[in-house]
């Protein structure tokens, strides 16, 4: 081991803000006195190009001359609270009636955080899957971009197969 290997902490705590456009966010915790720096490059490499501010996560950090930054990040959980439709007549599914959903792979085809949704394509049918950003804001996520790889866990609405779940593309593979 590196001394910079020996000087890895992993603390949990909750993303306070994240701006893709600044390319960070900071995050607190409990465990350490001051805001950690999350850097976009890092919450990249877990597979999130955004993540929802109050979402729970659990990083790898480091305390550099300028202060603690996250280097790796291990788990991103949905902001506590939120209650998750199901369908649309305002029934409300349990994580694990979610979790007993298939995966699907997807590709995002556009998502406008102002209007408050977007359409992913599922690899190999035609229909588009309509993803609210409450789903997206449950799933750990803030937004989406147009070609991002994602998989999806989809039900039938009245007007067609609509999201519960949104899950990185490399976070989908490693489970």
């Amino acid at each position: 081991m590196t001394d910079g290997e020996m000087e890895l902490q992993t603390l949990q705590g909750r993303v306070k803000w994240f701006d893709p456009a600044k390319g960070f966010g900071f995050i607190v915790s409990e465990e350490h006195s001051g805001d950690i720096l999350l850097h976009a490059n890092v919450l990249r490499n877990f597979g999130q190009g955004s993540v929802a501010d109050g979402a729970g996560i659990l990083v790898k950090v480091q305390h550099t001359e300028r202060g603690v930054q996250a280097v790796e990040v291990l788990r991103i959980d949905p902001p506590e609270g939120s209650v998750l439709p199901l369908g649309e007549e305002d029934q409300l599914a349990t994580p694990e009636e979610i979790a007993a959903l298939a995966l699907e792979p997807a590709r995002v085809k556009w998502f406008d955080k102002g209007k408050g949704f977007g359409f992913a394509n599922v690899f190999g049918r035609p229909e588009d899957v309509f993803v609210h950003v409450e789903v997206l804001r449950h799933s750990g996520f803030a937004d989406l971009d147009a070609g991002e790889a994602i998989c999806l866990r989809i039900v039938e609405g009245k007007r067609g197969r609509m999201a519960v779940q949104v899950v990185s593309w490399e976070t989908s593979v490693r489970k």
